[in-house]
């Protein structure tokens, strides 16, 4: 049977895509903006938030000028916030806290919060066994979503009230990481024939330390790895409002649906390689240069070789260098340059110290390629993505666990963004779409 569907289906295939193909010219003509961009790529506004904001560019004389990136959580600048934790506290919880609720956490709220998020890392009796292990994935975002629409089940309040849904992101935010670790432990174990180790979080633990102590078989870990992963999240938490899971939470949280299903919807967005994978992509570029790049010290041998990347010779063909350029941001990425400090002091404590010249070089070459060869003059530079897969490798965090890391970081973002739908718009969200249909008869 399956065989039969599946040969129907791809039959099928050229009928839609002689039927549903729509010309790029009638977009142009009838003025609709392809993917909410407008020519330049800039989103066309659909909403307000006040939870964070993107800085990247300043008119001067009626004209869009670059400038140095900034991101600013809650009126908060995101560097600010990472310089004032200083080296020894992690910031998971207390910037979890403002972007939940609008303000910097006295020391009272901040102990009391955590208080809460330890409590509700519990699952239901047998919930790892019934739902986890008995249908593992390689693709842990699959995992972590039916464990997410699963969970739903056993909460017999999902009415969609401001403080139901509180309590319902809360509970979500605490038990992503243990649906990420157990999730890749029963593939692990399962898939690839490995130990599985099921270890249970410690509470007086902050999350960047559970997530390590979580995963591996020694529950062992670095003050410096889990500030460096702590530094990570913090920087993946949120991101404007306007990126594709974001929407998706409240677009879906707009039809009046319950918590659940929103941060589930969100998951199904992130987990699309446009919005969370550029950090396995670069990971795979980084790799492919290892290998076809003899001495990856050699500036003149690497930009011969990124320039053939460019041209889609070499890699993927796709003629694209990963981690470089952003939608948003022209002149620098400001979570980029938050994170790198940070990398350059866990690639010297790992040895990792060639890996970091060869970064940095193509750091410093590929925005210049780009430039002469594409003609880009508004400014390329590395993303956070560029960076954020190097560090999960120095980590020892399998593939499979980097974009359910983006979604341990998002579900804070996705929470305050629910919330804030939920008091401030009121309103489904109903974007129209203009029929371009040719009638066949009257």
């Amino acid at each position: 049977m399956i065989d039969k569907l599946n040969e129907y289906a791809y039959g099928k295939q050229l009928c839609c895509m002689n039927n549903d193909k729509i010309a790029d010219e009638m977009f142009r003509e009838y003025g609709v903006n392809r993917g909410l961009r407008d020519l330049n790529g800039k989103g066309v506004l659909t909403g307000l938030t006040n939870i964070s904001l993107i800085e990247s560019f300043r008119e001067e004389d009626g004209k869009r000028v670059g400038i140095d990136g900034e991101l600013w959580y809650r009126g908060y600048n995101i560097k600010r916030l990472i310089d004032d934790l200083g080296d020894s506290e992690f910031g998971f919880e207390k910037i979890a806290y403002l972007l939940m609720f609008g303000d910097m956490p006295t020391n009272q709220e901040k102990s009391e919060f955590c208080d809460i998020l330890a409590e509700s890392r519990k699952l239901p009796v047998n919930f790892v066994r019934d739902v986890i292990m008995k249908a593992p994935s390689k693709d842990i975002m699959n995992s972590m979503t039916r464990s997410i629409l699963t969970l739903a089940s056993y909460d017999d309040r999902l009415n969609g009230d401001t403080a139901n849904s509180i309590r319902q992101c809360l509970r979500l935010i605490s038990v992503f990481p243990m649906f990420a670790i157990y999730g890749y432990h029963a593939y692990n174990h399962y898939e690839n024939m490995e130990s599985m180790y099921i270890h249970r979080p410690h509470r007086e633990l902050s999350t960047a330390e559970n997530f390590l102590r979580m995963l591996r078989p020694d529950k062992q870990y670095t003050h410096l790895e889990a500030k460096v992963l702590d530094i990570v999240l913090l920087l993946h938490m949120e991101h404007g409002g306007g990126n594709n899971s974001t929407f998706t939470t409240r677009v879906v949280t707009s039809s009046g649906s319950d918590t659940y299903s929103a941060i589930a919807a969100a998951m199904s967005s992130l987990k699309g390689p446009k919005h969370g994978g550029a950090n396995i992509k670069v990971m795979e570029m980084i790799q492919n240069i290892r290998e076809n790049v003899a001495d990856t010290g050699d500036k003149e041998e690497l930009r011969a070789y990124l320039e053939k990347m460019l041209a889609g010779e070499v890699f993927d063909k796709k003629g694209l260098i990963y981690g470089m350029g952003h939608a948003i941001y022209s002149v620098s990425d400001p979570r980029e340059r938050v994170l790198k400090s940070f990398v350059e002091k866990l690639a010297n404590a790992k040895d990792r110290e060639k890996d970091m010249v060869l970064y940095k070089n193509i750091e410093e070459i590929a925005p210049q390629i780009i430039a002469e060869k594409r003609r880009i003059y508004k400014g390329v530079s590395p993303n956070v993505d560029f960076y954020s897969g190097f560090v999960y490798d120095i980590l020892g965090i399998p593939l499979e666990l980097y974009t359910p890391l983006f979604a341990i970081a998002r579900v804070i973002g996705w929470s305050a963004h629910r919330i804030e739908e939920l008091i401030g718009m009121n309103k489904i969200i109903r974007p129209a779409y203009l029929s371009v249909m040719e009638k066949k008869y009257e």
